[in-house]
């Protein structure tokens, strides 16, 4: 007696089902839309702060500072709904916010006193991104060169990196009236305050950092420190002209800074993969590094077309989805989709950066010790054969802290150096970053966790 095959049907039900990834779940509309917001308004100032500084450098107008702000949030917008929905081989399709890097701001000052303006600032980045989108490949295959002690210490040099944006958004800006005030602490201390008291509450804790600034904003107003008056002023509407400011141009001088600062986003960019994947809770394969960093590279090679400067991954907003414990990418996909609004629709933007300082850096001693601390987490989590390895991860860690915290609290540390070293030692994430991976190398070996001989039986 013959027992007949199973159907393909049963097979398949005699099978595991594949769990779903936790960054795939689907919210509603409107909960996309509310925690959205919360990213952009977590990131908003980042943002804004790179074509504000390179503006002025280069002498634009009023006007023309402002289109360099709405492509900043328009390219920053269409890089994060590239990275977090992705296509073939481009977008690692996780939670990622994608915003203006500071790390390439002291070149483009520099490409600027030397006489090369936006053109040559443009047409180094377009090259340095088509380099990066190369290079892509190469450094997803070095991940063997990050375990845990490495990505940790890395993630917990972005989080203290960004603790003095912090501080200076409660500062407030030399020479503007209230800068450094008793108010400005007060209204930091009222929006914290509020953040760790709504995170209490169940229902709230997931939007605890929007509904925070809210409260603190409204704060503001009442004490008169909140001013929306201009919200109104200027075009309803704006679409982005390519090329605004000029043909780019290729200058060598220009092109070789803008190199190796890319290689130094990759790097970060890299790390901020590593960081996001574990608050997540879900895996990085190579090929979905590689992803990630494509996205980040033609993103680089595109912004100048749109008028603006390379994009990069947003540490801070990995903060915020570890507070709000909200790990669906399709949340930051509508944040992606806000900021292009902010883009296209400048009278957005205006009430966004109406938002008092103070206010943003209370929420931001959040989301960046959030940073910090999924650093720490990873580090702790490290596996350790004895206490020699222990004593090995210790030098690391300590080292490569040290080395990010330096440039932080004495900034011309590394002036008299040349200017390629400067440049690395002076970013506190690269400079972690390099130390980490070739102390761990030195004392550890590759991997971190290979064997030793005498480990055999």
């Amino acid at each position: 007696m013959s027992i007949p095959a199973p159907s393909a049907t049963a097979e398949a039900a005699a099978l595991p089902e594949q769990a779903p990834r936790p960054e795939d779940a689907r919210l509603p509309l409107g909960r996309n839309l509310l925690y959205g917001t919360q990213h952009v308004l977590s990131m908003y100032g980042g943002v804004v702060a790179v074509p504000l500084i390179v503006g002025t450098a280069a002498g634009l107008s009023t006007a023309d500072v402002g289109l360099l702000v709405a492509c900043a949030l328009l390219v920053s917008g269409l890089t994060t709904l590239l990275q977090s929905l992705g296509v073939p081989f481009i977008g690692a399709r996780l939670p990622l916010v994608q915003g203006t890097t500071f790390g390439a701001v002291s070149t483009m000052l520099v490409i600027i006193a030397d006489g090369g303006g936006l053109p040559a600032i443009f047409g180094a980045v377009i090259v340095a991104g088509v380099v990066g989108f190369l290079l892509a490949p190469v450094f997803s295959r070095l991940q063997p060169l990050f375990p845990p002690v490495v990505t940790g210490t890395i993630i917990a040099a972005m989080g203290i990196s960004l603790l003095p944006v912090a501080a200076g958004w409660i500062m407030g800006t030399e020479g503007t009236p209230g800068a450094g005030s008793a108010q400005n602490l007060l209204l930091a201390l009222i929006t914290l305050a509020a953040v760790l008291v709504l995170s209490r509450i169940r229902r709230l804790s997931g939007v605890a950092i929007l509904l925070g600034i809210v409260i603190g904003t409204v704060v503001a107003a009442l004490l008169g420190a909140a001013d929306f008056s201009q919200a109104a002023e200027g075009s309803l509407l704006a679409l982005p002209r390519p090329f605004a400011f000029g043909a780019p141009t290729f200058d060598l001088a220009a092109i070789i800074p803008m190199i190796v600062v890319i290689i130094v986003t990759l790097m970060e960019t890299m790390a901020n993969l590593f960081a996001v994947t574990k608050v997540v809770g879900t895996e990085l394969p190579p090929r979905r590094l590689a992803a990630g960093l494509r996205a980040d590279m033609a993103a680089t090679a595109v912004a100048p077309l749109l008028n603006s400067f390379p994009p990069t991954a947003f540490a801070q907003n990995i903060g915020l989805i570890s507070v709000s414990r909200v790990r669906s990418r399709f949340t930051v996909a509508a944040g992606g989709v806000l900021l292009v609004l902010l883009g296209l629709v400048p009278v957005l933007g205006r009430v966004v950066a109406s938002v008092p300082t103070p206010v943003l850096g209370g929420a931001g001693i959040v989301l960046f010790g959030s940073v910090a601390a999924a650093g720490i987490r990873t580090i702790g989590e490290a596996p350790r054969r004895d206490d020699i390895d222990s004593g090995h991860d210790t030098m690391i860690v300590a080292v490569s802290l040290a080395l990010a915290v330096m440039p932080i609290a004495v900034p011309g540390l590394y002036a008299s150096l040349p200017s390629l070293v400067a440049m690395v030692l002076g970013s506190g994430v690269s400079a972690a970053a390099f130390s980490a991976v070739l102390l761990n190398l030195l004392l550890k070996g590759r991997g971190g966790i290979a064997p030793r001989a005498h480990d055999h039986p």
